[in-house]
């Protein structure tokens, strides 16, 4: 993802950087986090026409299971970095750098 996209993630229903398919999987990533009140016979429609099932569970699961791990992992009050520190999977090219440089100074 571009750092102008990520940008324009919060607002990612307004921009012009996300194409329907992505809204509607963000929309439904945010059901599933924030509200699942917007989880509504409209937002199953749109999902329905850009995804099938086995990929609706698929990223329902992931979501579930990857906010799950979130949480478990604030509860254990880990914070990043402190657990498996001297790994950059997922990091930005900054993180990663950073990480790096922490890693051959010690």
């Amino acid at each position: 993802m571009t750092e102008e996209k990520y940008d324009d993630l919060l607002n990612f229903t307004d921009s012009d950087r996300f194409t329907p398919r992505e809204k509607a999987a963000l929309t439904y990533t945010s059901a599933i986090i924030w509200n699942p009140e917007i989880a509504d016979e409209p937002l199953w429609e749109r999902l329905h026409q850009h995804f099938t099932v086995p990929e609706l569970v698929e990223l329902g699961f992931f979501v579930a299971l990857t906010l799950g791990q979130q949480r478990w992992i604030k509860t254990l009050g880990i914070g990043h970095g402190e657990l498996l520190g001297d790994t950059t999977t997922g990091l930005s090219s900054e993180a990663a750098q950073e990480v790096h440089h922490r890693v051959t100074k010690a």
